[in-house]
């Protein structure tokens, strides 16, 4: 850079040419001491250029006392450089230029020349990640924030119990929902363990199913053997190591096995409510905004699940969001003239049967057929079949709740969902990508 010259001078840059100058008096220290342009170059300093020499007559170079004599390069004293000399001046060379370091450029010099200062190599030759998150699991590559650039879309990405294995997948899928726009959405969710909640404090809440069974209505024995059909077939349901096709028999019977135990409770229709309200059931935090965003722009709520529907929709109900956009297919009980349970509905839907299979008969989907966008909700392997009936999809986003053996199971839901949720009692990441799909621009 140029330094402003004397007394508020012009400014001289490092190449232009000094007036003559006397020679300055010898420094206290003696010779020893007096700084050369070589020596402090060396150090690293940016030592003055001294001013033209005198030449006496015969035009011998004169000894002036501020500039000692140069030592030889040579260490024969000759003058000449010896090849020890030089291998020692290359090893310095490269040791210069692996630690980032390279010769004194003159920007001046090199702009005169008209190139530029060579550019230093590298400290580490590790490829940059980008589109990955700050946090991720070596055996899946997965992220388990957002990206900062994803998180400006969507900032409940980069929450900690959110795990993506294709970011900018997810982001695109994301992106393309929003361009189509509300009018080409549906929602699409199970209900069980997805819209209400797993937990809380520590302690499990109630399916549909649970709700029943805990009930007054319903006998000390007839909870006995229900929870003894619970920890025998549950473990079964969550097993990652068992196939699809060897869990749905054993579905078909935990399910048929409990609507006939509950069959012989002698439910009252008019009791639902009532059951209800005393249980400890509890919808996810952010319910309200999801439900009522859906409703405010219209777009469908399709809730697939293989609970018990008069449940269901009885807690939705009292939760105050049962909006006409609102579709529920569940296994419903069947009450005779007195209102008394005597069985529970065809056809019998399980956690693994969540497909077009059982939609047959129902127009729902073919109703929508314009609805071409499906945000998808599940907390299972079984649910993610539960699109299957519509007739044309265009984009699907799949958010999973992982709420139970977390370690164990994260594997097969990151590989099958492209959002998964571990342990995450709220709906915060699906009410934030619905704000980003369903906000004007």
């Amino acid at each position: 850079m140029s330094e402003p010259g004397p007394a508020g001078g012009a400014a001289r840059g490092p190449l232009s040419p000094r007036p003559p100058t006397s020679s300055p008096e010898l420094p206290r220290g003696g010779l020893e001491s007096a700084p050369t342009f070589s020596n402090a170059r060396r150090r690293g300093h940016a030592a003055p250029r001294p001013g033209p020499r005198a030449r006496p007559a015969g035009g011998c170079r004169s000894r002036l006392p501020f500039l000692p004599a140069r030592r030889p390069h040579g260490s024969d004293g000759t003058g000449r450089r010896t090849n020890e000399h030089r291998h020692a001046s290359e090893q310095r060379r490269k040791r210069n230029r692996g630690a980032g370091r390279g010769p004194p450029w003159n920007e001046e010099t090199l702009r005169r020349a008209g190139t530029e200062r060579p550019r230093a190599a590298p400290r580490c030759s590790a490829p940059r990640l980008s589109g990955t998150a700050r946090h991720g699991t070596a055996r899946h590559g997965t992220a388990r924030h957002g990206t900062a650039r994803h998180g400006e879309m969507v900032p409940e990405l980069q929450k900690t119990t959110v795990r993506i294995q294709q970011p900018e997948r997810v982001m695109g899928l994301i992106r393309a929902i929003k361009e189509q726009g509300g009018s080409k959405l549906q929602v699409i969710s199970d209900f069980d363990m997805t819209l209400s909640r797993f937990g809380c404090n520590g302690r499990r809440c109630p399916t549909s199913h649970n709700i029943l069974d805990n009930s007054h209505v319903i006998s000390e024995d007839g909870k006995k053997k229900l929870k003894d059909l619970l920890h025998h077939y549950y473990p079964i349901e969550i097993d990652p190591n068992r196939s699809l096709e060897e869990k749905r028999p054993l579905m078909v019977e935990w399910w048929t096995r409990a609507h006939e135990l509950l069959s012989q409770q002698k439910i009252q229709k008019g009791d639902i409510a009532q059951i209800v309200r005393e249980s400890d059931v509890m919808l996810r935090d952010g319910f309200n905004e999801l439900f009522d965003q859906l409703h405010k722009y219209n777009v469908p709520m399709f809730i697939f699940s293989a609970g018990v529907g008069d449940i269901l929709e009885e807690i939705i109900r009292q939760a105050n969001v049962f909006y006409p956009n609102v579709h529920v297919v569940s296994n419903y009980m069947d009450f005779d003239d007195n209102g008394v349970l005597k069985c529970f509905k065809s056809p019998l839907i399980h956690t693994y049967n969540k497909n077009n299979s059982v939609l047959q008969g129902t127009a729902y989907f073919q109703q929508l057929s314009t609805r071409t966008s499906i945000i998808l909700l599940g907390d299972s392997m079984g649910d993610l079949t539960m699109a299957d009936g519509v007739p044309s999809v265009e984009n699907i986003l799949k958010i999973g709740f992982l709420n139970d053996k977390v370690e164990e199971r994260r594997g097969k839901y990151l590989d099958a969902y492209d959002i998964v949720l571990e342990s995450d009692e709220t709906l915060d990441v699906v009410n934030g990508i619905l704000r980003f799909i369903l906000m004007e621009t």
